[in-house]
């Protein structure tokens, strides 16, 4: 001992150089074990490998076919539920499982709340000018809770529930016609089915249903087939436009024209439309007549927002309604037209507890095979595949997986409804699974369709009352039987599920005593 505190003392400067480098060594196992620690803790994002040699490129070449949600699906299965993405100079997460979304849009909520547009999208909502799109800010509470409270809510859609009714009457009545006169030719059913609904969106945003309208910006006088081009088709083609400038976004300042000129063109025609719509029924209202719609409630009650505020959240109410509905009872009337034993399944039921009367509202809850047709068909064929970007900004965890502030959220609801851990034969359009005891008859969140939430989608309850009613109506007045050749048409629009095909199929009316 004596010899060791020897040594210590005549050589001072090599013993402090010994003393150093063990601590050094200590604190970089202590660190080496902090960092294994934290693996454990948060494992490493798996990343899905991009194409050899273009590294600014990413991953974007692997999703050029513009159906991002069934590529994102396939990754899952190779890579798990939650793996990341370069697209460009950006991060993308993606989720494809129901807990990892559940994660991101209710406990999450508060670090990835905030929305990530796309060019053509900022400009087609005004810059987050809807409740859709909106960040989750004061303007997002104020504007969903006018909409809920005149259009959407409980309350609101038993004031709204006469235009519902008039226009599942009104299908109905095409739909006979069609068949007096050509009974052996097949009905185009979106074609009748989407022009009704129209309606019921012009009745509830403006009070009536609006035959045609003279723009002054346009310099003519438009049909009602043209309107809805101009404020839904238009704009939902817009909407999956790509601009390659999102993805390099250091590349902003270089021209883009062709889409630029494009979106602006179809802003420029929603805005001359609606401003025309709007100030037809400013007159009507300053005659004196009133109706219970979207436009006399906002005039009165919303005297903080612009007219530019206005015209978004009157077109929000528009487009919303005329498109998602028809994307959900196409792909229903096109499953049970598929497969007579279901279709036959759903008419018996619709027989034991409507007998001859036709179906209403009050029977939805007694008629739990037509909920089931209901939500398997929103598994299957969700109106919205991916929910709109969001973007984490702060440090947060999803699934385990630390994700680093910055980061872009890709919720493909696709992929959750196609979880094979989760649902069994995915693929198969199968009612009976929703009725095991498991889900709540009333509970119109079965499937991750309508999101979860604070963002919940507003617009769940109008969905489904229109849907089921008018789905049940349709199979109590009709047999219905694919055209030839239409069980193979089953492609979508690019990055949606719109049925890119009309539905066609033909019709026999059930025998009228029978109901």
């Amino acid at each position: 001992m004596t010899d060791i505190l020897q040594v210590i003392q005549t050589k001072p400067f090599a013993t402090s150089v010994s003393l150093g480098g063990f601590s050094l060594l200590l604190f970089l196992f202590f660190i080496r074990g902090l960092n294994r620690s934290l693996k454990k803790k948060n494992p490493t994002l798996p990343p899905v490998p991009e194409v050899p040699g273009l590294p600014l490129i990413g991953n974007l070449l692997q999703l050029k076919e513009k159906k991002p949600h069934k590529t994102f699906k396939q990754w899952a299965e190779i890579h798990g539920p939650i793996y990341s993405i370069r697209t460009g100079a950006s991060t993308i997460i993606v989720l494809n499982s129901a807990d990892a979304a559940k994660e991101a849009m209710v406990t999450r909520y508060s670090s990835i709340s905030t929305k990530k547009l796309t060019y053509p999208l900022k400009i087609l909502t005004s810059d987050k000018c809807i409740v859709a799109m909106s960040d989750y800010n004061e303007f997002h509470k104020m504007v969903k809770r006018y909409i809920l409270t005149n259009v959407l809510g409980a309350n609101a859609q038993k004031r709204h529930r006469c235009h519902r009714e008039a226009m599942i009457e009104n299908v109905s009545r095409r739909l006979h016609t069609h068949v007096n006169t050509s009974p052996n030719q097949a009905v185009n059913f979106r074609k009748a089915f989407e022009s009704e609904l129209f309606g019921v969106a012009l009745k509830q945003a403006l009070g009536h249903d609006v035959k045609s309208i003279y723009v002054e910006e346009l310099g003519s006088t438009l049909s009602r087939e043209e309107m809805f081009k101009i404020l839904v088709i238009d704009m939902m083609e817009g909407a999956i436009e790509v601009d390659w400038r999102d993805f390099f976004p250091y590349l902003k300042w270089i021209p883009n024209k062709s889409v630029e000129m494009k979106i602006q063109q179809m802003s420029f025609r929603r805005k001359a439309v609606m401003s025309a719509l709007i100030n037809e029924q400013k007159k009507r209202i300053a005659s004196g007549e009133e109706l219970n719609c979207y436009i006399d409630y906002l005039l009165s009650e919303a005297k903080e927002l612009t007219d530019e505020q206005i015209i978004m959240l009157l077109w929000e109410t528009i487009i919303e309604t005329s498109d998602t509905t028809v994307v959900t009872a196409e792909w229903a009337m096109y499953e049970l037209a598929k497969d007579q034993n279901q279709q036959d399944r759903l008419y018996q039921e619709l027989q034991s507890i409507c007998e001859c009367e036709k179906i209403t509202e009050e029977n939805l809850p007694q008629l739990p095979y037509l909920g089931a047709v209901f939500h398997e068909t929103l598994r299957k064929h969700s109106p919205i595949p991916v929910v709109p970007l969001r973007y984490a900004h702060e440090d947060t965890q999803i699934g385990g997986y630390h994700i680093h502030a910055g980061s872009q959220i890709a919720i493909n609801i696709y992929g959750c409804n196609m979880d094979k851990k989760q649902w069994e034969n995915p693929e198969e359009w199968k009612p009976e699974r929703f009725l095991d005891e498991k889900y709540d008859p009333i509970d119109l969140y079965k499937t991750m369709a309508f999101g979860a939430g604070k963002r919940v989608c507003t617009g769940s309850l109008q969905a489904m009352l229109i849907a089921c009613t008018a789905i049940g109506r349709l199979i109590q007045e009709f047999e219905w039987k694919l055209k030839e050749g239409e069980e193979e048409e089953v492609d979508t629009v690019g990055l949606t599920t719109h049925k890119l095909h009309p539905l066609q199929a033909i019709l026999k009316p059930r025998d009228q005593e029978a109901r």
